[in-house]
């Protein structure tokens, strides 16, 4: 077995280690959702705390972790009688990003169950973590059939497996903890607010704590054992710590004061719900538990807020989870009071608890305050080098060439009307377009293709029925055969690779214009991260065509992107087609299955070298040959038009809408399939 990276042995990430440390006190905290960038010891961190969880009590045998002390009456190994209990450590156990669903709650055998009555259960990962800790990695990426499967076990603390009618519930009472790359996408609103705890992480700037990092990564790979019994000391003092808060947590006192101040923090930052109050309250008692204190002090209030806090006020996928701090410390000064029952309900200057006024944090391990990183912006806080603009002059981006305009900004989203490609896919699990799936309507049964997963009740009893008195059927169930069985075949929806070629010539390039032409790729980038679809980005200008963001899940980076593209120059049209094409031919290797839909934003105009008109409508020419859907927004204006964006989209084998007509509210923005057929069409 590998000896893991000891906990204490984490350089630097004091809200990282704080945030588990807590739920490790109290897991009722709700777990710990990690950001940052990779290379951060976000894995490291998670994987290591598991060795300073107490151990736990379990009835012998039992496959669920039930405690003896009040066994699950449901448990499918029970009923369990007394006896002596069994004691092992907590464990932590990792859910795969490609998990199946059986793999996750567990697989029944459903040819047993029919033909024998016999529930034959196999018990899946959220049994396994059961009064431990579950831990998603890259928890941004998990398919969403698995992420609804979480959200109810989270929400009810047990996990249920339906199969036609045939039931097996079980406890699934866990630790959630999950890390993520923001650059890879974001979380669905429902399973960010599942997480008590979010904490934003980075690599240290210091030379001497980054050397320090270096030192000891390579001692651990150098002799693991050997490194991991030079901090066992500072292990079992943290183990200790853990233990004496966890009995101590339920002396701990939430007064009034304390309450009003969580109560108004949440209400100042205008949080949704009452989940932030509960999972506040309970951070901030965890905290004074940890610090060795039965009171919550104001210190607490304003900790738990910046980590309870900034991931729950995101109103849209491109706002950056944080906190204001100078708000923050407002509102607990404005609702700072004494508790009318005793004590200075967390407003004393003596934030330790000891009556010596020093605000020491506690002994031992990571306890202080500490807000979010603050973003790297670039710039190294130099604003001289940055060029200003004369009086009544729009900025101008450093290095801007003659025919270069500044970044226009976007106007205001809008809904936007709904894109799909036509025919059946069979891609990634989404809301676009339709697929063969394994969750949605059934639309008709086939022989299983290995293990059964969605049993076609009717078509099992219409196979097996014929054959009954062969079979030598006598009593009322019937007689089944492996090859009686069928599969559902079942219909939902799939996430595509939505490509934006996005034209910032010079005929592009007026401000009021470029404004609403970035407004509405901006609304289809907000539909396509809730139809959950990988995005990319492809934009021509000048001489020349460039991919400013290869395919990704983060629309929020293509949402960057685009708030910084720049216009002006020649339209090379054909540049922009042949590099989309490009893109697609790579991405088609990578990901066979995921479909692709074309979003060209251009007027259609077509300049530089000889006939750019017809080159254009030659590359167009090889997305319909591929049967790549497309669809053109027009975004040409004024009383003279030329209809080169209707043309365009004709060559493509695609349709055309105006800007007016890709808002979901406007008349002639009905919702209907771009036209076009797919190569993987059924």
């Amino acid at each position: 077995m590998t000896t893991p990276f000891p906990f204490t042995a984490v350089v630097g990430q004091d809200d990282l280690r704080l945030a588990l440390l807590l739920n490790a006190v109290s897991p009722a905290v709700g777990g710990v959702l990690v950001r940052g960038e990779k290379g951060t010891a976000k894995s490291t961190a998670v994987r290591a705390l598991s060795a300073l969880l107490p151990e736990v009590a379990v009835v012998p045998g039992c496959r669920f972790s039930c405690d003896p002390a009040a066994p699950d009456p449901s448990c499918p190994d029970g009923p369990h009688g007394t006896g002596p209990a069994a004691v092992r450590a907590a464990r932590m156990v990792e859910l795969p990003v490609g998990a199946s669903e059986d793999r996750l709650i567990g697989a029944l055998d459903i040819e047993r169950a029919l033909a024998e009555g016999v529930k034959a259960f196999e018990p899946g990962l959220l049994a396994d973590a059961h009064r431990g800790i579950l831990y998603v990695d890259e928890v941004n990426l998990l398919h969403d059939h698995l992420v609804d499967l979480l959200l109810d076990a989270a929400a009810m603390g047990a996990s249920y497996v339906e199969r036609e009618g045939v039931s097996v519930r079980h406890a699934a009472r866990f630790l959630l903890v999950g890390t993520m790359n923001p650059e890879e996408g974001e979380l669905r609103p429902q399973l960010l607010d599942r997480f008590g705890l979010t904490v934003e992480v980075a690599a240290s700037r210091e030379p001497e704590q980054r050397v320090e990092v270096v030192r000891r990564r390579l001692a651990y790979d150098d002799d693991p054992a050997g490194f991991a019994a030079r901090w066992a000391g500072e292990e079992a003092a943290v183990r200790q710590r853990v233990v004496a808060a966890r009995e101590l947590l339920p002396q701990v006192r939430l007064g009034d004061a304390a309450l009003r101040q969580i109560a108004a923090t949440c209400a100042a930052f205008e949080v949704d719900g009452m989940r932030a109050d509960i999972v506040m309250a309970r951070t901030a008692t965890a905290l004074a538990a940890w610090a060795g204190r039965t009171d919550v002090l104001a210190e607490d209030v304003r900790q738990a807020a910046l980590l309870a806090l900034p991931h729950r006020r995101r109103r849209n996928p491109f706002d950056a989870p944080g906190l204001d701090e100078d708000k923050l410390d407002e509102t607990l000064e404005q609702f700072a009071g004494n508790d009318p029952d005793g004590g200075d309900g967390g407003n004393g200057n003596d934030s330790d608890g000891d009556g010596d006024g020093d605000d020491d944090p506690g002994p031992g391990g990571p306890g202080g305050g500490g807000g979010q990183p603050e973003p790297d912006t670039g710039q190294g806080g130099d604003t001289a080098a940055r060029p200003e603009a004369a009086d009544g002059e729009e900025p101008r981006p450093s290095g801007a060439g003659a025919g270069e305009r500044s970044p226009a900004r976007a106007a205001e989203p809008f809904r936007a009307r709904v894109l799909s490609v036509p025919g059946i896919g069979e891609g990634a699990a989404g809301r676009r377009s339709r697929a063969r799936t394994e969750h949605g309507r059934t639309t008709g049964s086939r022989r299983p293709r290995g293990a059964l997963t969605k049993l076609h009740l009717a078509a099992t009893v219409q196979a097996a029925a014929p054959h009954q008195r062969a079979r030598g059927r006598s009593g009322p169930g019937l007689v089944i055969r492996r090859d009686d069985l069928r599969q559902a075949s079942r219909e939902g929806r799939e996430g595509n690779l939505v490509l934006f070629v996005v034209d910032a010539s010079g005929s592009m390039a007026a401000r009021q214009r470029m404004s609403a032409v970035k407004g509405a790729v901006l609304s289809l980038l907000l539909d396509a991260y809730q139809r959950r679809d990988k995005v990319g980005l492809v934009t021509f200008r000048g001489s020349a065509a460039e991919v400013a963001l290869p395919p990704t899940s983060s629309v929020d980076a293509a949402a960057v992107r685009l708030e910084s593209l720049p216009t002006g120059g020649r339209t090379p049209l054909a540049a922009g087609l042949l590099k989309a094409h490009e893109v697609l031919r790579v991405e088609r290797l990578r990901d066979a299955a995921r479909r692709a839909l074309v979003v060209v934003v251009t007027d259609g105009r077509a300049t530089g070298g000889a006939e750019p008109v017809a080159l254009a409508e030659r590359a167009a020419r090889l997305f319909a040959a591929d049967g790549i859907a497309s669809v053109v927004v027009d975004c040409e204006s004024g009383p003279v038009r030329l209809g080169l964006a209707g043309r365009l989209a004709g060559e493509l084998g695609g349709t055309a809408v105006t800007l007016e007509e890709l808002r979901a509210d406007s008349i002639a923005g009905l919702v209907r399939d771009v036209q076009g057929t797919s190569r993987r069409a059924a």
